[in-house]
């Protein structure tokens, strides 16, 4: 393969801003340094913009197999790898869910074969396959998860305390969580019920998914982890109730609890309701906007690690009808990068936070190896960005198979313009340059 230089590029790594150059070999970073040369490299001029490590999305759903009317690995991929995501873990809630080893193999050799990003899958858990799940490779598995999965016909494993025991004391792999309690939902369901005789408005979606049920199941689960000290991740924390419950901490590679917020969670309030109404029920639910404040200032502080997209797409037939009727979810993926960078435009959170908390971070929690920083001998996945091109989120710019996005309308500031994946060039200015396929991501051994 023929070496690629990359010049005048301003390289966000680290926690720092600098230019540079960057020679990649055999889908490697090769050199870091300036004014490289090298006669037989393909020049790519940066000409000034940002150039940051790809992000690493530690959770999507991208419905294949079973839901691919929805989105599968191609389609979901694609649109990933436009909106600078290198890497992604998937979701076991597929169909079938993914319970065994070998289901879970079988979407490895699916995604090596359709993929363009590089990708892990989770091994789901719920009451009936907990030998099965704990016998995981932690070296070539993201982790063990119930997110999309119910623990049993009624309630998530969050609900759960004698199984979460058993799980945690035995588990030696990452365990990922959704982290609500469903007795409080029901309870704020009867009510909100009877209240409106029965037609419920979107915007009670967040009252019934409360910040009381979020921060119940939370302190339970903390609880139950805290005699066993197993590695425990919380997906999605909704709420700045919840977020104070994490202490600020940098030293990532020894926290043996973290965090991770979305991207709805951090653009989106309840206010948005009125305009967006089922586009934007996710599970948690979007809240207030002093919870996606404190969000962001968790975030900073170190209490939450990571951000995320949740990447959920729902046919458009899904997402219509009353709040009941409506799914859960929604396609973001090509878009969470650009949605941060937005955010940094607004002076809300700096780019070099959205690098730690977009790559990094996932790399460190995570235990990837060789992924998540721009660093020399690492893979070559990076992505650069230009952060004065305006352009608007339409629905013809959209890759999800859906066909749909709750963020169409939005003006944005900053863009992708070209996606790098294992040192391919993958995507330039909304054209995929090349069909070269991700790799399957690997974890260091550990407990």
């Amino acid at each position: 393969m023929k070496k690629q230089l990359l010049v005048n590029a301003k390289i966000v790594n680290e926690g720092t801003s600098f230019f540079s150059d960057v020679l990649i070999h055999h889908g490697r970073i090769e050199k870091i340094a300036t004014h490289i040369s090298d006669p037989n490299a393909n020049v790519f001029d940066i000409n000034g913009n940002y150039l940051i490590p790809g992000m690493i999305d530690d959770q999507v759903h991208f419905r294949d197999p079973g839901l691919t009317y929805k989105g599968n690995l191609t389609t979901e991929s694609r649109a990933a790898v436009a909106g600078g995501v290198t890497s992604f873990m998937d979701m076991p809630n597929t169909v079938p869910n993914t319970l065994t080893r070998d289901l879970l193999e079988q979407k490895y050799q699916a995604a090596a074969q359709q993929s363009l990003a590089n990708y892990s899958f989770f091994m789901g858990v719920t009451a009936g396959n907990l030998e099965e799940a704990l016998r995981v490779d932690n070296e070539s598995v993201c982790g063990i998860t119930d997110d999309g999965l119910y623990f049993n016909e009624q309630q998530i494993l969050a609900n759960n305390p004698e199984y979460l025991e058993k799980l945690f004391s035995r588990a030696e792999t990452l365990v990922a969580l959704h982290s609500e309690d469903e007795s409080i939902i029901d309870q704020n369901y009867e009510r909100y019920f009877t209240e409106t005789k029965g037609q419920i408005p979107f915007a009670l979606h967040a009252k019934i998914r409360s910040t009381e049920a979020c921060v119940t199941a939370t302190k339970r689960v903390l609880d139950i982890q805290s005699k066993y000290q197993n590695r425990l991740h919380f997906f999605h924390i909704s709420t700045g109730e919840e977020a104070m419950l994490f202490p600020a901490s940098t030293d990532y590679r020894n926290k043996r609890v973290t965090a991770e917020a979305c991207i709805h969670h951090l653009w989106f309030t309840e206010k948005d309701y009125e305009k967006r109404g089922g586009d934007i029920k996710w599970n948690p639910a979007i809240k207030t906007e002093f919870d996606r404040v404190t969000l962001i200032q968790a975030l900073k502080e170190g209490r939450i690690d990571i951000i995320a997209s949740d990447h959920a797409p729902h046919s458009r037939e899904e997402k219509q009808g009353t709040s009941e009727q409506v799914k859960s979810g929604a396609p973001i993926v090509q878009h969470t990068l650009p949605l941060l960078f937005e955010l940094a435009s607004r002076g809300e959170i700096s780019v070099e936070q959205i690098v730690e908390k977009t790559s990094h971070r996932v790399a460190d929690i995570y235990r990837l190896k060789e992924r998540g920083y721009l660093r020399e001998g690492y893979y070559a996945d990076f992505v650069e960005i230009r952060p004065n091109a305006p352009w608007d989120i339409t629905s013809s710019s959209l890759l999800y198979k859906c066909g749909w996005a709750p963020v169409v309308g939005e003006r944005l500031s900053a863009k992708v313009k070209r996606t790098f994946v294992n040192g391919n060039l993958v995507f330039q200015e909304d054209v995929f340059m090349s069909d070269a396929k991700g790799s399957r991501l690997f974890f260091e051994k550990s407990r």
